[in-house]
C-alpha cells in the first residue's frame, strides 16, 4: 500500500510542473530508481519507496511528453487538410451541428499525424449536420487546431481535460463535395449502445426520463440538458447519472448471483468447477460487459480493476484485504494510464472508497443496520469528498447527503437493474420491454421530482473562492481526524482543518484603490472592476447556437473562484453576441445588480440605458460614463457602446467597448490630463478603432485587449498593433496572456500584477 502510495506521489508532481523534464534527464534518473524499487525494498522500504516514486515520475513524465508531442502540428493550425476518420464513442447531433470524436490519420503527404480529435460538422443552408454513425470511417477535409482552453481564476482547465482524455486536437469538417463514407457502420459497442439508446427513447414517452434511463443503462448522456446537469449538481448526485463505480459493483454482484443460481439448478457443474472460483469469473465478466456500455469511464476502469484483483485473488484462493486490492487497482491504472491523476474522477472514486473503508470498518446486520450504514456512509463522503470537490469544480452542494441517502440505493439497487434488464429485453425480445422499463421511468419520474424539490434548498449550490492546495491538504487532514476510530481524543478538531477552506482570505483593494480582470472570454469581452466592497461587470461574452453560455460557463465561475458573492452594478456596452451574449445568466445570478446598456431596446433582458454623464463614487473610486450622448442619427451599434472611465488619485482605466474612430472624437480633452491610463482596447484591436488622433491625445500607458486565438477576424489588426508599438504602449492580448489582472493602488502608478496563463502555467497549457 505504501508502494502505491510513493508510485501516486510521482506521478502527482509530474502536474506540477510548467515544463517536463528533458529526455535525457528522465532516462538518467529512471534507471536508478528501478534499481531503488526492486532491489532495496526488503531490507530498506523508504529507500524502495523513493526509488519506487521516482519511476512512477519519470513513467508520467513520459506519457505527458509523448500525449503533448501527439498534438496537432502548430504551422498547420488554420489550414484545410483530407483525413481519414474513425469515429469513436456516440456522436452528437443537434439542429445546429454534429459533434464527435474521432481517431484521425492525416492523408495528407505534408503532415504525417494520426491521433484523436473532436470534430464539429456544422449544418449547411441546404442541409442539415450530417448523419454520422458510430464506429463508420469518414473521408473528410478538416480543419484542426491544438487543443486551447480559456485560462481564468476559478475556471475549467479545458487543456489538461484534453490531455488526460487524449484529445489531441479539436476542429470542424469543411462542407465539400469530396467528404463521403468510406466504410458502412460495423457490429460495435457503440453501436450497440446507440441502438439500446434509440430503443428506449421510442418506448418510454417522457423525454427527461428516456434521456435518465439511457444514461443509466448505457452511459449516454447526449440528452441530458444544461438544466438537468445544474439539478444534478444541486444535489450531489452527478455521479449517479451516468453509470458509476456503484453501479458497476452491483453488477458484479448480480452476476455471481446468477453463477451462483446456475449451481443451485445443477449442483453437478461442483464437480467440474469449484463455485467460489465460478462466481468470481462470472461477476466480473457482467462487470466487463456493463462497463463496456458506460464506455469505461474512470470510475468505471477503477471497479473493475478492483473487481479483477479479487477475482483473481479468488481463483487463487487467497483473500486479499480491500486496501490491497484498491492499492493494486490504483497502481495498475497508473501504469496504463499515468495522466489518469488528471481527472477529478480519479481523485473522487480511490479517495471516496479509502475514507469507506477506514471509517466503516464494521457492519451493522438486519435493516436498521443497513440503513445506519448508508446514513454514516453519506454523511462521511460529503463531509470527506468536499475539499475535492471544491477543488475540481468551485461548488458543492449542501442538500447533497440528504438526495444521496434515498438516490443511491433507488438508482442503483433498484432503476439501474431496470434499465439494464429493459436493455437486454430490446435485444432479445423487444416486444416486453415496454413491460420493464414502464416502471424504471415511473420511479426514475418521481425522483427527478423529489430532485428538482431540493435543487430549489438554500445551499443546494454552495460556492466558495478558489481553493489552495494548503488548504485543501488541511481539510483532508481535518477530515481524517474527524473520523478516527471512536475513542481517539479530541476528534472534533478535525472540523478546524476546514477553516483555511470555508473561510478563505480574499484579496480585496484596499480603500482608494481598484482591480481589474480582463477576462479570457476568446473573441468577446468581459472585465471586472472591483472596489474595496463593491463590484462591477462590464459586459459578459458571448453564448453560442450550440447552448455554450461563455456567462455561465466562464465568467460566473471566475467571479465565484474570486470570492465574488455580490455583483453592484452589470454594465453591457452594446447588444452584439461577443459582448452580451452571457448577460442572461450573469444577470439571474446576481438579479439585485443595476444594469446599464448601451442598446437597451436590442438586449434579450430589461436594461436601462447608459447616457454620457452618469457618474458614482464606490469607496472613493470615481465611476463615469463618457459616451453614448448625442450619438448622430444613423450611428453604427458599436459607437452607442457604453464608454466608462474608472479613476483615482493614481491612475484611469478607460472601457470603450467597440466604439469606432468616429466616436473617439467625441470623448472629452480632459482625458489627458497627465495620470496613467490604461485601455480597454475597442473593438478587440480591430482597425476601425484606436485611432492615430485617439492614441496621441489619450497617451495610454497600457492596451488590453480580449480577442480569440486565431480568430477569423485577425484581431488584434497589425496595423493597429503598429500604431500602438509607434506610440510605445505595450499590448496585452488575453488570447496569449488569458486573464490579465491589473492593480491601480491608491496613490501609485498601475500595475500588472497577472497573466493568468503564463503565472499559472502547466506543460500541458499552450504558451
Amino acid at each position: 500500500m505504501v508502494g502505491a502510495l510513493a508510485w501516486l506521489m510521482g506521478a502527482v508532481s509530474v502536474q506540477c510542473l510548467a515544463d517536463l523534464p528533458s529526455q535525457q534527464v528522465l532516462l538518467g534518473i529512471c534507471p536508478p530508481g528501478c534499481l531503488l524499487m526492486v532491489f532495496a525494498w526488503r531490507r530498506f522500504p523508504w529507500v524502495g519507496w523513493v526509488g519506487t516514486a521516482v519511476v512512477g515520475f519519470c513513467w508520467a513524465a513520459f506519457a505527458g511528453k509523448q500525449a503533448m508531442a501527439n498534438r496537432w502540428p502548430g504551422d498547420w493550425e488554420g489550414r484545410d487538410v483530407q483525413v481519414e476518420a474513425h469515429v469513436q464513442d456516440l456522436p452528437e447531433s443537434t439542429s445546429e451541428s454534429t459533434r464527435f470524436m474521432a481517431r484521425v490519420t492525416s492523408l495528407d503527404r505534408d503532415v504525417p499525424w494520426e491521433g484523436t480529435a473532436r470534430l464539429t460538422w456544422y449544418r449547411t443552408a441546404d442541409a442539415g449536420p450530417a448523419a454520422v454513425g458510430p464506429c463508420e470511417t469518414w473521408r473528410l477535409t478538416v480543419r484542426l487546431k491544438r487543443p486551447r482552453g480559456f485560462v481564468n481564476p476559478g475556471g475549467a482547465d479545458a487543456e489538461r481535460n484534453a490531455l488526460a482524455r487524449g484529445m489531441d486536437a479539436t476542429g470542424y469538417v469543411r462542407d465539400v463535395p469530396s467528404n463521403r463514407r468510406s466504410s458502412p457502420t460495423p457490429l460495435c459497442v457503440d453501436a450497440l449502445r446507440q441502438r439500446i439508446a434509440r430503443g428506449i427513447a421510442a418506448r418510454v414517452p417522457v423525454e427527461r426520463d428516456a434521456a435518465l434511463l439511457t444514461a443509466l443503462a448505457v452511459g449516454d448522456t447526449r440528452s441530458l440538458t444544461l438544466e438537468d446537469w445544474q439539478i444534478a449538481r444541486g444535489n450531489g448526485v452527478s455521479h449517479l447519472i451516468a453509470i458509476s463505480g456503484f453501479h458497476v459493483g452491483v453488477a458484479a454482484l448480480g452476476g455471481a448471483w446468477l453463477v451462483a443460481l446456475a449451481y443451485f439448478a445443477m449442483p453437478w457443474m461442483g464437480q467440474r468447477w469449484p463455485k467460489v472460483q465460478a462466481m468470481a469469473c462470472g461477476g466480473f465478466a457482467v462487470a466487463f460487459a456493463y462497463g463496456a456500455l458506460a464506455g469505461f469511464g474512470i470510475a468505471t476502469v477503477r471497479t473493475l480493476l478492483m473487481i479483477a484483483v479479487i477475482a483473481l485473488c479468488r481463483c487463487l484462493r487467497r483473500a486479499p484485504s480491500g486496501a490491497h486490492a484498491m492499492a493494486l487497482a490504483s497502481t495498475i491504472l497508473l501504469a496504463c494510464d499515468p495522466l489518469s491523476v488528471l481527472l477529478p474522477g480519479f481523485w473522487l472514486s480511490f479517495v471516496g472508497v479509502a475514507f469507506l473503508m477506514f471509517a466503516l470498518n464494521s457492519a451493522s446486520e438486519g435493516v436498521t443496520g443497513f440503513a445506519k450504514g448508508l446514513l454514516q456512509s453519506q454523511l462521511l463522503m460529503s463531509t470527506a469528498l468536499l475539499p475535492l470537490t471544491m477543488w475540481f469544480f468551485g461548488e458543492s452542494s449542501l442538500v447533497g447527503a440528504l438526495s444521496n441517502l434515498i438516490a443511491v440505493p433507488l438508482v442503483s439497487l433498484v432503476i439501474v437493474p431496470l434499465a439494464l434488464l429493459g436493455a437486454i429485453f430490446l435485444l432479445v425480445f423487444p416486444v416486453g420491454t415496454g413491460w420493464v422499463l414502464w416502471p424504471a421511468s415511473r420511479l426514475v419520474h418521481g425522483q427527478w421530482w423529489w430532485l428538482e424539490w431540493l435543487e430549489r434548498w438554500p445551499g443546494a449550490h454552495w460556492f466558495l473562492p478558489e481553493v489552495s492546495i494548503a488548504a485543501l491538504v488541511l481539510a483532508m487532514i481535518g477530515a481524517i481526524w474527524l473520523f478516527l476510530p471512536r475513542g481517539w481524543p479530541a476528534r472534533w478538531l478535525g472540523v478546524l482543518g476546514f477553516a483555511p477552506l470555508l473561510m478563505p482570505p480574499l484579496d480585496r483593494p484596499e480603500a482608494g484603490a481598484f482591480q481589474v480582470w480582463t477576462l479570457d472570454v476568446g473573441q468577446g469581452l468581459a472585465v471586472l472592476i472591483r472596489t474595496r466592497s463593491h463590484a462591477l461587470l462590464y459586459d459578459a461574452g458571448a453564448r453560442f447556437r450550440t447552448g455554450f453560455d461563455l456567462g455561465e460557463a466562464v465568467v460566473l465561475r471566475s467571479l465565484r473562484g474570486m470570492g465574488i458573492n455580490r455583483l453592484d452594478a452589470v454594465v453591457i456596452s452594446h447588444a452584439d453576441n461577443d459582448h452580451a451574449g452571457g448577460a442572461g445568466a450573469v444577470v439571474r445570478a446576481f438579479p439585485k445588480a443595476r444594469r446599464l446598456a448601451g442598446e437597451p431596446e436590442r438586449m434579450p433582458l430589461a436594461m436601462d440605458a447608459c447616457t454620457a454623464g452618469q457618474s458614482w463614487e464606490w469607496d472613493h473610486v470615481r465611476f463615469e460614463m463618457l459616451l453614448p450622448g448625442g450619438t448622430p442619427t444613423g450611428a453604427s451599434p458599436n459607437d452607442r457602446s457604453c464608454v466608462l472611465l474608472v479613476e483615482h488619485g493614481g491612475g484611469r482605466f478607460l472601457l470603450t467597448g467597440d466604439i469606432t474612430t468616429r466616436a473617439e472624437t467625441r470623448l472629452p480633452a480632459s482625458l489627458a490630463d497627465g495620470r496613467p491610463l490604461v485601455l480597454q482596447v475597442g473593438h478587440h484591436g480591430s482597425r476601425t478603432s484606436s485611432g492615430e488622433g485617439f492614441l496621441q491625445s489619450t497617451r495610454p500607458a497600457l492596451g488590453l485587449i480580449s480577442a480569440g486565438w486565431r480568430n477569423r477576424f485577425g484581431h488584434p489588426h497589425p496595423k493597429v498593433v503598429e500604431r500602438f508599438e509607434r506610440h510605445e504602449v505595450p499590448l496585452l492580448n488575453t488570447a496569449v496572456a488569458g486573464a490579465i489582472r491589473v492593480d491601480f493602488p491608491a496613490n501609485a502608478p498601475p500595475r500588472v500584477t497577472a497573466t493568468w496563463r503564463q503565472d499559472a502555467a502547466r506543460y500541458w497549457r499552450e504558451r
